[in-house]
């Protein structure tokens, strides 16, 4: 991406009742000028005034009403000049400023590249790049705390007090090589050490984050699977709160998957409603059943649902076992508890709970199994950092580095500690985007939406 072109695009959702234009670069006040005009001029002098006025189409048509700001250097979202049209909502009329936009001397902006420039022109660094697009796909509100805290700077403070107590050792280590054999007030070695002992332990902890992060950004996908008339469509039903899935008496009802997005306990969530596992009757119930297969490979979760009111038990724990090879994502769901409360229920060799989903009873018991399943390991109910993959290998390659770094030290071999210093600190410096490969800034950036 370059950074001289004036570039445009459409930043809000088209249908909506508002739409924004964005123009941003030296051109933009230009031509915002060309295509604007108001009883107030839009110019340096009315900065950061919302005006109203018209859009123009050309030299004889006037189009939409529509507000205007212009928003000089250096306090704008992009650190540039920036020119916001407001009209109507409505792809037509949204459309039509956009291409007058473009036909006064504008780009039309590639995805990402205002918030890269905004980057570049240093009003945030690349951890807070990135968590505006994980505020725009936060799909529950610790996912949306967790973004807003990371555009904040969170990270990129504890990011950087590490990077600059590394630095630190990284000075004195590098001055003791200039003054070999001088009598100066160095600090004491074994202080080095219990530093770079408790950076390895907080860096430690940042990593152990990511965990948090991939459940947070990316959600869990969680297959529904069963025998027919399990009650798998019921459940998804009443997981999501309204009528998804048809629901009928006849087996086979379900043909293909069926997936929605859910936000349980916190948790984003795709849920996948699947075929009733059994002999096909024909070829597309064959298709189903495939795909339902295919669903429980692919599932971080699979919720197993058993009826409990059969007679035959076994016949239908032995059609799970044949089903679910791997039992350390499954849970079984007894499904029709309140038509067996005086039965005996054999214990399973995975978590098991007891709900009744026409009665609507057991689900806060399956909930807390989820929950479980997902957080299996120690988790903040509100998360104020997680890192992300990127930021996760740079932190490996950071705490890789110190091993190397205390021992050097301690034999007081101060060449061969600053190498080790400086591959954690340029692995630090790479996560703020202070040490930036073009190639990964590219990838970063071309994940967010155009308009952003």
């Amino acid at each position: 991406m370059n950074t001289e072109d004036t570039i445009c695009a459409i930043c809000t959702g088209v249908g909506g009742a508002i739409s924004i234009i964005r123009i941003a670069g030296s051109d933009a006040l230009k031509v915002g000028q060309k295509i604007w005009q108001g009883q107030i001029k839009l110019d340096s002098k009315n900065a950061r005034k919302m005006l109203f006025g018209k859009i123009i189409l050309n030299d004889k048509n006037i189009g939409d009403s529509a507000l205007a700001v212009y928003m000089p250097a250096p306090n704008s979202y992009t650190g540039g000049d920036v020119v916001e049209l407001h009209c109507h909502g409505g792809s037509l009329a949204t459309k039509q400023t956009l291409n007058t936009a473009l036909q006064a001397g504008a780009r039309a902006a590639e995805a990402g590249e205002f918030t890269f420039r905004a980057f570049v022109n240093g009003k945030m660094d690349l951890t807070q790049a990135e968590a505006v697009c994980d505020l725009i796909t936060a799909h529950s509100d610790m996912a949306l705390h967790l973004a807003e805290g990371q555009i904040q700077g969170k990270l990129s403070a504890s990011i950087g007090e590490l990077r600059e107590q590394l630095l630190d050792i990284l000075a004195e280590s590098e001055s003791r090589m200039d003054f070999v054999g001088e009598d100066l007030d160095w600090t004491n070695d074994s202080v080095f050490i219990d530093k770079l002992e408790d950076i390895g332990a907080k860096i430690t902890e940042l990593l152990e984050s990511g965990r948090e992060g991939i459940v947070l950004r990316n959600g869990i996908r969680v297959v529904l699977a069963g025998k027919p008339n399990s009650g798998k469509s019921s459940l998804l039903n009443l997981l999501l709160g309204f009528d998804r899935a048809i629901v009928t008496q006849l087996p086979g009802t379900t043909r293909d998957t069926l997936e929605e997005s859910a936000n349980l306990r916190g948790i984003p969530v795709t849920l996948v409603d699947t075929a009733g596992i059994r002999e096909a009757t024909d070829l597309i119930e064959g298709i189903g059943i495939d795909r339902s297969h295919q669903s429980i490979k692919q599932a971080q979760v699979v919720f197993w649902l058993l009826d409990a009111s059969v007679k035959d038990i076994d016949a239908e724990i032995a059609e799970m076992n044949t089903h679910t090879v791997d039992k350390e994502n499954l849970i079984a769901i007894w499904n029709k508890a309140d038509l067996a409360e005086k039965k005996i229920l054999p214990e399973l060799p995975c978590p098991s709970v007891k709900i009744s989903v026409l009665k609507s009873l057991g689900i806060d018991d399956l909930l807390d199994l989820l929950e479980k399943a997902v957080w299996e390991f120690p988790h903040s109910e509100e998360p104020e950092i997680a890192v992300n993959a990127r930021h996760s290998k740079l932190l490996e390659d950071a705490i890789e580095a110190l091993p190397g770094a205390l021992m050097n030290l301690g034999d007081s071999d101060w060449e061969l500690a600053a190498v080790h210093l400086r591959s954690a600190i340029s692995a630090l410096a790479s996560i703020t985007g202070e040490e930036s490969d073009p190639d990964i800034l590219d990838n970063i950036f071309s994940r967010f939406c155009i308009g952003k």
